[in-house]
C-alpha cells in the first residue's frame, strides 16, 4: 500500500548560519539530513518567513530539474534568506526559467567551447608557474592567498572574459565586497555599480568587431547585444556574475582544497606517491568540502507538488541543499570520509538541472593546475603555524580562509 503525502506543515526550524570553524560541516544540516529531509527553515533575514529545505541526494535532484519550480518567480518574492539583499540583479542567469534561460545560455555557452577551454589550461599552468616562481624567490612564509589563490582563478576569468592585464587589478576588491552578507547592502550595491560600469564599456569597445571573430566571453555578448539577441542588461548581467563567481568561488574553493590537504598529512602524501590521482582527488574535495554558508537560491512552487512524501503547495519557496546532498548515506559510502577511491554517483556541488554551473570544467581546472603545481614544486609544503591560526572568512556566502600562510 502506498502511504498518502502529508499536506501539513511540519514545524520551522530557525537556521542562524554562524560562522563555523574553519571546514566543519554544519550540523543543522546533518540533523535534518538524517531526521527531517524535507523540512521548514527560517533563515537570518525576511523577519516571520519560511522556506522548505530539501537535503537528500534524490529529493534534491528532483526539485532541481522540475520546471514546476520557478526561479523567474523569485524576482517579484521576498524570501527567507541568508542575506538582507539580493546579490544577483532581476536580469541574472539564475533568475531565469526556460525557454529564456535556455536562449541566454545558449549565448554564454559559446565562450565555454572545448576548443577554448583546452586553450586556457596551457596559458593557466604558465600563470601559476610564474606566480610559484615569485613566491619561491621571496622565501618561506608566504601567504598562498596573496601569491596563487587570488590572482590565479582572477587571470583566468580575465583570459575568459577578454579582461586586458593592465585592468585586472580592478577585480581584486569587488568579488568580495558584493559576495559578503557582513558587509551590508550599501557597500555591495556601490560594488555592483562599479562592475557594472566597467563591464558595459568593456563590451562596447567590442562592438563593431563580429567580422574578426572571437570566443572570449566579452566578444561572444558584445555581439548578441550588438545584434540586438539580448539588450544591456543581460548582457551585462551574464558577463558580471561570471566575472564575479570565477574570481571569488574559485579563490575560496581552491584554497578550501589546500588547506584540507596541508591539515590531512595521509591526503598530501597519497598525492605525492600518485600524481595521477590529482583530478579524482580535486573531485572528491568538491564533493566533500562544504564549500558555502547554509543554502543558495531558492524555487517558487508554482503548483502543488509532491517531495519526499510532502506537498510543497504552490506559491511556497523552496531550497535544496547540494552540500547535505553530497552527505546523502543512501548515495554515498561512508559519506563524512575523504575517500579518493570514490566511483560512482556524481556529486552535485556544481548543482543539477538547467542551471547547472557552466563553469564546472573550468573550475575543476584551475583546482587541478593548483595542486598539482603545489605539490610538484614544494614536496615539503605545509601550514606555517597550527591549523587554528589560520583564520577564515566571516558572515560569507563562500566559505575558506582570508590568509593561508605556508613554508616549505
Amino acid at each position: 500500500m502506498t502511504s498518502q503525502p502529508r499536506t501539513e506543515r511540519p514545524p520551522v526550524h530557525v537556521w542562524e548560519v554562524e560562522d563555523l570553524p574553519a571546514l566543519e560541516f554544519d550540523p543543522m544540516m546533518t540533523t535534518l539530513l538524517r531526521d527531517e529531509p524535507v523540512s521548514r527553515i527560517r533563515l537570518p533575514f525576511a523577519g516571520d518567513m519560511d522556506a522548505w529545505l530539501v537535503t537528500r541526494y534524490e529529493d534534491v535532484k528532483a526539485v532541481a530539474s522540475d520546471p514546476r519550480f520557478s526561479r523567474e518567480a523569485l524576482r517579484d518574492i521576498k524570501v527567507t534568506a541568508i542575506s538582507g539583499h539580493r546579490v544577483a540583479g532581476a536580469a541574472a542567469l539564475n533568475y531565469t526559467d526556460p525557454p529564456y534561460h535556455t536562449k541566454l545560455r545558449k549565448i554564454v555557452n559559446k565562450a565555454f567551447t572545448g576548443r577554448h577551454m583546452k586553450g586556457l589550461r596551457p596559458m593557466t599552468q604558465q600563470t601559476a608557474d610564474e606566480l610559484l616562481d615569485a613566491m619561491e624567490e621571496q622565501g618561506p612564509p608566504a601567504d598562498l592567498m596573496t601569491h596563487l589563490h587570488g590572482p590565479l582563478p582572477l587571470a583566468v576569468v580575465s583570459d575568459l572574459l577578454g579582461v586586458p592585464r593592465e585592468e585586472r587589478d580592478k577585480f581584486t576588491v569587488w568579488p568580495d565586497q558584493i559576495l559578503n552578507a557582513g558587509i551590508g547592502a550599501e557597500a555591495s550595491m556601490a560594488a555592483k555599480a562599479e562592475v557594472t560600469a566597467y563591464v558595459v564599456e568593456l563590451l562596447r569597445s567590442r562592438f563593431g568587431r563580429a567580422a574578426e571573430g572571437t570566443d572570449d566571453l566579452a566578444g561572444v555578448l558584445a555581439q548578441a547585444w550588438e545584434a540586438g539577441e539580448i539588450e544591456q542588461d543581460e548582457a551585462v548581467s551574464l558577463a558580471t556574475a561570471i566575472v564575479i563567481s570565477g574570481a571569488h568561488a574559485v579563490r575560496y574553493n581552491s584554497a578550501n582544497m589546500v588547506y584540507m590537504l596541508l591539515t590531512h598529512p595521509e591526503l598530501m602524501d597519497r598525492l605525492r606517491d600518485d600524481s595521477g590521482l590529482v583530478p579524482q582527488a580535486v573531485d572528491e574535495l568538491i564533493r566533500h568540502i562544504p564549500h558555502r554558508n547554509a543554502v543558495g537560491i531558492p524555487r517558487i512552487a508554482m503548483e502543488d507538488v509532491e517531495v519526499g512524501g510532502h506537498v510543497i503547495p504552490a506559491g511556497d519557496a523552496v531550497y535544496v541543499s547540494y552540500l547535505a546532498a553530497n552527505r546523502d548515506p543512501a548515495v554515498f559510502e561512508n559519506p563524512d570520509a575523504v575517500d579518493f577511491d570514490r566511483q560512482g554517483v556524481s556529486h552535485l556541488s556544481f548543482g543539477h538541472g538547467v542551471h547547472h554551473c557552466m563553469g564546472a570544467m573550468l573550475a575543476r581546472m584551475e583546482s587541478e593546475v593548483m595542486v598539482s603545481s603545489l605539490l610538484d614544486r614544494f614536496p615539503k609544503l605545509r601550514l606555517a603555524g597550527p591549523p587554528q591560526d589560520t583564520v577564515f572568512q566571516s558572515k560569507a556566502f563562500i566559505r575558506g580562509p582570508q590568509t593561508l600562510v605556508v613554508t616549505w
